[in-house]
This record gives C-alpha cells, structure tokens and sequence, in this order.
C-alpha cells in the first residue's frame, strides 16, 4: 500500500538556516522600510534657501535691536547728564539754604544782644545819651527790614531746593528705567547673532560654498537693477539740462522749484568722502567709530565731517532733512530700508552707496537694492 506524504513549502537557505520564502519577503520588506526611516530625518532638513531666508531675518531682527539699543542709550546718555546737572543744583541750593539759615541765626543773635524785644522807654533810659537811643533805634529798624528779607529768602531757598529733590528723584527713577531698557536691547541683538551664527555653523562646507552662489546671484541682480537706476538718472539729468538751456535761450528765470541748498554738494563731498575712508572696517553694533561702526554711526559720522548735525538713530535720522523719491537720489542723500526703517545708507550715485551691512561684514559699496527693490523705504536729503 503505497504511502501519500503532504508537500512541504518550499524554502531557502538564510545565514545556513532553511526559511520559509515568506520569511524572505518579510525580511526584505523590513529591510526597505528601516532604510526609509533612516532616510526620513533628511527630508526635514530645510532647504539652503530656507537657512539663507532664517539668517537675514535674525541679522534684521539684531539690527532692529540694535537701532532700539542705540535709542536708549542716548536717552541713557541725556538722561544721565540731567541727573547730575539736578544734583549739582540741589548741592548748591543746599548750601545756599544753610547760608540764609545761618544768617537768620545771626540776626536773632544780634536781637538778643541788643535787647530788641525790649520796649522804647526802657531803651531810651538804658541808653547813655538821647543819640545813642535814636542811633539804636535806626539800627534795629534796619535790622527788622533786613530780618525780613532774609526769612523771606530762606522760604524761597527751601521751596525751590524741596522742588529740586524730588525731580532730581523722578529722573534718577526715569534713568534706572533707561539702563533696563539698554540691557534689554543689548541681550536681544546678542541672542540674534547667537542664533545666527549657529545656524551658519551647522552648514557643510558645499552647502556653504552653494550658498555663497546664491548670494552672488542676488548681488549680480542688485548690480543690474542699480545699472538700470543710474540710465535712467542719466536720461532725467540730460532732460532737465536741455530745457534749462531752453529757458536761458527764451530769457526765462529758469523758475525751478528745487529746495536743494546751494551748498548741498559740497557738504556731500565732505560726507562721502568721509564715508569712503571708512570703507574696510568692521560692522559692530553700537559702535560710532572710528575703528568700527553699526549703519546709523557710519552715516552720522560722515555728515558730521561734513559739518551737519543729525540724529543717531535711523528712526530719527529719517525725519531729518527733505524726502526725494529713488529717482531724485542725489550724492549724500540718505537711503534707508524695511518697513521698521532699521538700516541706513550713504548714497554715492549710479544706484550705488556706502554702507556697513550687518555683523561679520566690512563697511563697503554696494546697490541700494541689495536686498531687494521692495526693502527699500526712502530716500533723505539731510542738509
């Protein structure tokens, strides 16, 4: 009787142990599946443009910081001078209150010496003779008048020295209030850069070398859109000489209706060329030179050369002087950007001008639309 056997699986050979073929799928599948895991965190990984995007807007946001820090201070700086100019005041109106409290001493000395509070009959029998009565008499008189003033004197001293006191107290609160504030800009600006820099420092050396490219093409653009701006200066320029040329041909006045001080270029002059011999040294923020400078030093450095007083800060330094369009920019005008208005250059002419960027760069030429033509957001004439 012949015997019917069941067909076993078929299987195959794994590390010298037989395994279902089914296994082998499985393992494979495993296999497939742990690689895409292993592959996953890759993917999260923003993009160059995306770590480029990250890095400015930490650099604008240490800027702004910056701009906010240099408020302060300046504020800190004022604030201070006030205080000790109050507490000058208030040491020499001290003095002056003892001084009118001392000579009040002296008179009520002098009456009790000479019997002041006594009536007239006893000092005219007291008196040696009838002239030293009137004599006396005269005296005290005097002494009553000059009494008088002096207690007069020494109300006023004391409601103007109280008075003194407690303002010298509110602004020493107001600067307490100041330097918070300026230790609260300066932890931000460091946090920023700190952020910054790390995310630069995880970058390999190709993706730092790919980013260096991206950079370059957005500087190539810059330099295209600030070739196209001084055409069109030019053409405006040669527009503007033609029909003044007409006018003087006519006999007209040339009725211009431009506010540009006469001098305006010749302080320009100054301010440039002020700003040019900077060009090489570091940004820092904060600093006003002369080794380093934030965007606002640089700017109001070079019109103090120039022999113009302006603000420190952008936010300030944007309501100084007149508003021109882009179009109208003229040497020394002052560009500034982003909706916050927290950088600032000096305009040099042909779409170019002289700035110190941002951390880790130097003082430089560069297109006013390094940035972007949208960055921009006004150009001013300070003198």
């Amino acid at each position: 009787m012949a015997s019917h056997r069941k067909p076993r699986p078929a299987r195959t050979r794994l590390g010298g142990i037989r395994t279902p073929a089914l296994a082998t799928a499985a393992l494979t599948s495993v296999a497939l599946l742990s690689q895409t895991a292993n592959a996953a965190p890759a993917d999260d990984r923003p993009s160059l443009e995306e770590v480029q995007k990250k890095v400015d807007d930490l650099y604008r946001q240490a800027e702004s910081a910056t701009e906010k820090y240099n408020s302060a201070k300046v504020k800190t700086t004022k604030q201070r001078k006030h205080v000790d100019t109050l507490l000058d005041d208030v040491a020499r109106r001290t003095q002056e209150l003892n001084e009118a409290r001392e000579e009040l001493g002296s008179y009520a000395a002098a009456q009790y010496r000479t019997g002041a509070g006594a009536p007239g009959t006893a000092t005219f029998l007291l008196a040696d003779t009838p002239q030293d009565f009137f004599d006396r008499s005269q005296l005290m008189d005097r002494l009553t008048g000059r009494q008088k003033e002096a207690v007069d004197d020494y109300v006023t001293q004391q409601s103007v020295t109280m008075k003194k006191r407690r303002e010298a107290t509110e602004s020493l609160e107001t600067l307490t209030t100041s330097q918070a504030t300026l230790k609260t800009s300066k932890s931000t600006v460091q946090k920023k850069l700190s952020a910054a820099r790390e995310l630069l420092a995880r970058l390999t050396s190709e993706e730092k070398a790919r980013l260096a490219a991206i950079e370059k093409k957005k500087q190539k653009e810059a330099a295209r859109k600030a070739a196209e701006l001084a055409r069109q200066q030019e053409e405006r320029r040669a527009r503007e000489e033609a029909a003044a040329g007409q006018r003087e041909e006519g006999g007209g006045s040339g009725g211009g209706t431009s506010t540009t001080d006469p001098a305006y270029p010749t302080k320009a002059g100054k301010a440039l060329a002020f700003a040019r011999a900077q060009i090489g040294k570091p940004y820092v923020w904060g600093a006003t030179g002369p080794g380093s400078y934030d965007c606002s030093g640089l700017t109001q450095d070079a019109w103090e050369a120039a022999g113009v007083s302006i603000p420190r800060t952008t936010y300030d330094q944007v309501n100084t002087g007149t508003t021109v369009s882009v179009s109208q920019a003229r040497p020394g005008d002052l560009v500034f950007f982003y909706d916050d208005v927290t950088h600032v250059g000096i305009y040099i002419g042909d779409g170019m001008m002289i700035h110190a960027p941002k951390p880790g760069a130097y003082v430089r030429e560069e297109s006013i639309y390094y940035d972007g033509e949208s960055s921009i957001h006004s150009v001013v004439r300070p003198a």
